[in-house]
């Protein structure tokens, strides 16, 4: 299996515990993705605060016409200064997503890091190359313009 990373730093001028309310919410992921991904969270277990073991169900379009549902636990938090989600059902093979928060003078560094891989062998590196890969950066590079314009 082929694993592929992501990583993505960016900061907004905030501050920690602001960055900290904003992210722990599951609720702003649908304010973090893309339109054209369609994202519905079906379902949030427990409490609307983060914490470990929660689960987050959701549908998102994969390709135009294609919806998928998608599982995610939230694995580990450590507030303010990450948490991590990890695909427990969705259209990837893995999916760790490592969310980081560190206060540096003009606000707080965000730092993405993803490392994922596709089912179907030879062909899920075809789809990596040949979409995926360019649709993961949109999407981080979409989160960066959302921020940027959400705490202007």
């Amino acid at each position: 299996m082929k694993i592929y990373s992501i990583k993505q730093v960016h900061v907004v001028p905030i501050t920690l515990p602001e960055a900290w309310d904003f992210f722990s919410s599951p609720r702003n992921l649908a304010i973090l993705t893309p339109g054209k991904l369609n994202i519905r969270i079906q379902h949030i277990s427990g409490s609307e605060k983060m914490y470990a073991g929660q689960l987050i169900r959701y549908t998102i379009s994969v390709l135009p016409g294609v919806t998928t549902d998608w599982l995610t636990e939230i694995t580990h938090v450590q507030e303010p200064d990450f948490f991590v989600d990890e695909q427990r059902f969705g259209p990837y093979a893995l999916w760790h997503h490592q969310h980081t928060f560190r206060a540096v003078p003009s606000g707080v560094e965000m730092t993405d890091e993803v490392h994922y891989a596709l089912p179907f062998g030879i062909l899920g590196r075809f789809a990596h190359w040949l979409f995926v890969k360019r649709q993961l950066s949109t999407i981080f590079d979409y989160r960066r313009q959302v921020l940027t314009r959400h705490f202007a």
